[in-house]
């Protein structure tokens, strides 16, 4: 992968290239259009890692909408979920009556969105769906549902297109991982 010599590519087993997910992201938010004829929509992003989805998503999906931000932690510094959701940034907007598409950069476990959706349908809305870039189905620990998933991938740790390896690595335009050593 040649996308630029200032980026550390990965050559682990997951490699998603920027046209893929550009295609990807195009389908998906064709799909949340159809599924979502009278618009009224409202999507929130999970922080930090699905804010470059939800940009490009939201200007995939041909609706007037609203967006709102939501920051939850299970991970901290490390690469493994501790299995403890706490959430750090509340959102902005009631979700009362409304129809509701949470963004979200992966799901592995699928705990950290068991509590997001149980935390959501609280507040009232008229539905909640759930989109993802990547899912790991090997790694679910609660079955969670998942409306739209851009990508199924294998157990490893990716990083790129808003997935970071401590805080870096967010910028890159394609999503990779690190082969064991």
């Amino acid at each position: 992968m040649a996308e630029s010599s200032i980026f550390r590519v990965g050559d682990g087993p997951v490699q998603i290239d920027k046209e893929r997910i550009a295609a990807r992201v195009a389908e998906l938010g064709a799909r949340i259009r159809a599924d979502h004829p009278d618009g009224d929509l409202h999507l929130i992003c999970v922080l930090n890692g699905a804010f470059v989805f939800m940009a490009d998503l939201v200007r995939a999906i041909d609706l007037p909408l609203t967006i709102d931000f939501l920051s939850v932690s299970s991970y901290g510094s490390r690469t493994e979920s501790s299995g403890e959701v706490k959430l750090v940034k509340d959102l902005d907007q009631s979700l009362k009556g409304r129809h509701v598409v949470l963004v979200e950069d992966i799901v592995d476990t699928g705990l950290t969105m068991q509590y997001l959706l149980g935390y959501l349908r609280g507040r009232g809305p008229l539905s909640v769906k759930v989109v993802t870039l990547l899912s790991k189905p090997s790694r679910r620990v609660v079955d969670v549902p998942l409306d739209y998933v851009g990508f199924e991938i294998e157990d490893a740790f990716v990083y790129g297109y808003g997935l970071d390896v401590a805080h870096r690595y967010r910028n890159l335009p394609f999503v990779t991982s690190q082969s064991e050593a």
